[in-house]
């Protein structure tokens, strides 16, 4: 297997070379036999090359954004997702460059024509690259390494990824570390679970010694480091955590991103927030929206409106997040929650300038106060707005335990760049279509702080 990981590199891009190459000449067939012969103006050689140039560039970029190109990594079923929308955005933008070519109205029956074809080539195409790559590269036998806690939940979370990944033991740090040195050569990778700095600074230099691939739960500190800036002004390395959230251009250029946003979007989506409130007003007769008290940067709270989706009295019993099958959400009510257009009121919020487009979903007052009573460094989110999306909802769900929310939004606020706001966008409308990203929190739960509890007091020795 070590001789043919050196290829997996390339066996991923000829893959991702031959679903490109076909789009690009599904595209190029169509403008060529269609399209090309109806414009105004008929491009030369040249002029008919850069339009289907444009369309791969554009097909490059959201299939990359979204995945679409992970084959060895993601699942069957994200990667086919994230094709499909890529497609989808693609053919739309490709059609409307067409109009603009053409200076009117172009037949759309070919674009669709191609669409079909498109996503018809995908569906098998990703199984066989999937079927090879598990034929060449079968799941990773992994040890893992604990320190103080239980890694039971990593556990469970990585054995939902028995196509890639293999846990075949588990080991304390109470062992110590030269017997954890013999034992780890018989694996092929380790995972590293909440180790102390001194033991887990030793095993990696001895797997980095032995090409031992590893794994490793980030620490806060290591996600404050990995946004640093690298000084070279002597001759000793150094990095620099400014830790001061963003900086004053990155907060004006974000600003104005969430004000045409915002706009954009209340504009486009004002009828569907018509029809819902219709819906939610005619079904119990109750208030459209909901408003609560939430946290937003620096501590400061803020009204945050969303469309009601529970009963009128669903917090007679005091705050508390929806657990799964919930009887408090109504039937209205689970529709827009599936659809997620119960957040749509949010882009007021937005506009007003207590939240962004994007960062740490805002947290009431009350349960944010339970969480920092279990990890005081749950504040740290506060450093930036609250967002209507963000990392920890494109990459973790809704029942995501507290600590690993916040490190999923330091990862956002230590590695901020306009781009990174530009691809947790588009992915969250692959979110949206994802149920599992939805799933409340377990039953008899109040907030989703009881399982980081149970987490932090059960060990194993």
């Amino acid at each position: 297997m070590n001789n043919r990981e050196q290829y997996k590199r390339m066996l991923n891009f000829l893959a991702n070379a031959v679903i490109l190459f076909f789009q690009g000449m599904c595209f190029a067939y169509i403008w060529y036999e269609y399209y090309s012969r109806v414009i105004f103006m008929p491009f030369f050689r040249r002029g008919n090359w850069a339009v289907v140039g444009m369309y791969v560039l554009i097909l490059f970029f959201f299939t990359r954004v979204m995945g679409g190109y992970k084959v060895g990594y993601l699942r069957i079923s994200d990667i086919c997702l994230s094709q499909l929308l890529a497609i989808l955005a693609s053919n739309v933008i490709g059609y409307l460059q067409i109009c603009m070519i053409g200076r009117d109205y172009m037949p759309i029956g070919p674009i669709i024509m191609i669409t079909w074809a498109e996503i018809l080539f995908v569906v098998p195409w990703a199984y066989t690259v999937r079927w090879l790559f598990v034929r060449l590269y079968p799941p990773r036998k992994m040890l893992i390494i604990y320190g103080k806690y239980s890694p039971d939940d990593l556990i469970k979370k990585v054995n939902s990824r028995r196509d890639k990944y293999n846990i075949c033991g588990a080991e304390s740090i109470a062992i110590g570390y030269e017997e954890l040195t013999k034992r780890i050569p018989d694996y092929e990778a380790v995972v590293l679970c909440d180790l102390p700095a001194h033991t887990r600074n030793k095993i990696l230099k001895f797997c980095f010694e032995k090409s031992i691939r590893i794994y490793v739960t980030p620490k806060l500190s290591d996600i404050i480091i990995s946004g640093s800036e690298s000084i070279h002004l002597f001759d000793t390395p150094l990095y620099l955590c400014r830790n001061n959230g963003f900086s004053m251009d990155q907060r004006i250029f974000k600003r104005a991103m969430d004000i045409i946003g915002s706009l954009i979007g209340i504009i486009i989506l004002s009828p569907f927030m018509l029809l819902t409130a219709v819906a939610i007003k005619a079904y119990d007769r109750g208030p459209v929206f909901f408003k609560q008290a939430r946290l937003t940067q620096d501590g400061r709270e803020f009204g945050i409106i969303k469309f009601r989706s529970m009963c009128i009295e669903s917090e007679k019993n005091g705050a508390q997040l929806a657990k799964k099958h919930d009887d408090r959400i109504t039937p209205v009510g689970r529709l827009i929650r599936k659809i997620h257009f119960d957040e749509i009121p949010q882009l007021f919020n937005i506009l007003k300038g207590d939240m962004s487009i994007v960062g740490p979903r805002p947290e009431r007052q009350e349960i944010a106060s339970q969480y920092e009573e279990i990890i005081p460094e749950f504040r740290y989110r506060l450093k930036v707005k609250a967002g209507l999306t963000g990392y920890a909802q494109v990459y973790g769900k809704y029942n995501t335990t507290p600590y690993d929310k916040l490190k999923l939004d330091m990862l956002y606020i230590e590695n901020y760049s306009f781009w990174l706001d530009i691809k947790i966008l588009l992915m969250t409308f692959k979110v949206i279509l994802q149920k599992e990203n939805s799933e409340g929190i377990d039953e008899n739960q109040i907030t989703a702080l009881k399982r980081e509890i149970e987490s932090k007091t059960t060990t194993k020795y």
